[in-house]
């Protein structure tokens, strides 16, 4: 194989799979098993331990962007991160005794149901044809959310509220390991709906929490022979500039319109990943 399909593909891959991460909150892990599996030919247990593998310099960097330009809530996204810590390398050992079968049916599964419930969300949403970003001003709702996302950072949150994330990172550092995810699918919808941060912070908060879950797992994977460090790195390093990117462009660019054009690319990746290992596609 030579440097052009082993690394620059990747590479390449990689910058597309950061700016997804760092506009929508995720680890990337939705985009890369799939990737892994039917783009580069790996194995089921090969394909969700390089995406775990990969999850972690992607989440990172996005992280980083998020706060610095404070939209997240970093004690919260440490809170959920330690939780998903404890329960990723329980996921990790249970992928090993499953089928492979299972694992990549579960993890499409799981890619298709972040893809519908990203499609039924964009839907509800109202059309913007100018991002919020660029409108000359903005409603007094926007404004407050606008008001929160910037002093995110210092925001306090109570201790039950702190629980709540631990709580919430349990279930997703379950998937995580499980199915070589990041976990943001789960953690983004329950911050919103059980801690009350608004969505950008939410998918801020969720990167932190993935950088932190993956590790574990990820130093599981790579004790048991699991990933393909080649690709995996050459992934990494695409996605660290694209997630700094992804991280601006959350600002600027309709998320109505990302959300449809990135649920339905899913919904795709899901499809095909799950007709693959049930033999149908040859």
């Amino acid at each position: 194989m030579d440097i052009f399909t082993s690394f620059v593909i990747p590479a390449i891959v990689g910058i597309g799979i950061g700016i997804l991460s760092g506009m929508l909150g995720i680890g990337g892990g939705t985009v890369m098993v799939p990737i892994f599996r039917l783009a580069f030919g790996m194995s089921p247990i090969m394909s969700t331990a390089t995406s775990l593998f990969t999850i972690i310099p992607t989440s990172i960097s996005g992280a980083v962007s998020h706060v610095r330009h404070k939209t997240c809530v970093p004690s919260l996204g440490v809170a959920a991160g330690l939780g998903g810590a404890c329960t990723s390398p329980i996921g990790v050992w249970l992928s090993t005794i499953s089928p492979a079968w299972m694992v990549m049916l579960a993890a499409a599964l799981i890619i298709g149901y972040s893809a519908v419930n990203m499609l039924l969300k964009a839907w509800k949403m109202k059309p913007s044809a100018v991002p919020p970003a660029s409108r000359p001003s903005e409603p007094a709702d926007a404004a407050a959310s606008s008001s929160n996302a910037s002093d995110a950072a210092s925001t306090k949150l109570t201790r039950k509220q702190l629980l709540i994330g631990a709580a919430i990172g349990l279930g997703a550092g379950l998937a995580s390991g499980y199915v070589g995810v990041g976990g943001g699918f789960i953690m983004v919808p329950l911050m919103l709906s059980l801690v009350g941060i608004s969505m950008k912070q939410a998918s801020g908060t969720s990167l932190i929490a993935v950088m932190l879950l993956a590790i574990p797992g990820t130093i599981e994977q790579g004790l048991l022979g699991n990933i393909d460090y080649l690709a995996g790195i050459a992934v990494a390093i695409g996605s660290i500039p694209g997630a700094v990117i992804g991280a601006r462009l959350v600002r600027l660019v309709p998320e109505r319109t990302l959300r449809f054009i990135f649920g339905g690319f899913l919904i795709v990746a899901a499809a095909v990943l799950a007709l693959n290992e049930m033999g149908v596609l040859g």
